[in-house]
């Protein structure tokens, strides 16, 4: 195999998986590494393509979600790639901002529910 590519013991290293998992996303045609025998080896298309997976799993898509969005790219290109790109940003940025307010709110919730109890267990100590 050539210098830039990465063998699978290297690739889960590089990107902090465990090794079912980068048989999983192959397992799901997420990734598609070259193979010489039993042994995989993946460029640099594969640690592209593994970026963006790992960057849109922290982003709170769906690994069908990336998948779809991935395979745009490979039947319709660029533009259209990006175009739903965009569309999906803006679908998760509403909900990501949805958790934040309910979060906040909990927060917030959990705070009086403190400062009640220790009212409370200062009064009993009076």
């Amino acid at each position: 195999m050539s210098d830039n590519t990465l063998s699978f013991k290297e690739m889960c290293a590089r990107f902090e998986v465990t090794p079912r998992t980068l048989r999983y996303y192959e397992y799901i045609e997420l990734l598609q590494p070259q193979r010489e025998g039993r042994a995989r080896f993946y460029g640099p298309r594969e640690v592209a393509r593994m970026t963006l997976i790992l960057r849109g799993r922290r982003f709170g898509f769906s690994l069908e979600e990336i998948r779809q969005w991935l395979l745009i790219y490979q039947t319709e290109g660029t533009v259209p790639q990006l175009e739903a790109w965009i569309e999906m940003a803006d679908r998760q940025l509403g909900a990501l901002d949805r958790q934040q307010q309910e979060l906040a709110h909990t927060i917030d919730d959990l705070r009086a529910l403190r400062q009640e109890a220790a009212a409370l267990l200062s009064q009993q100590k009076s």
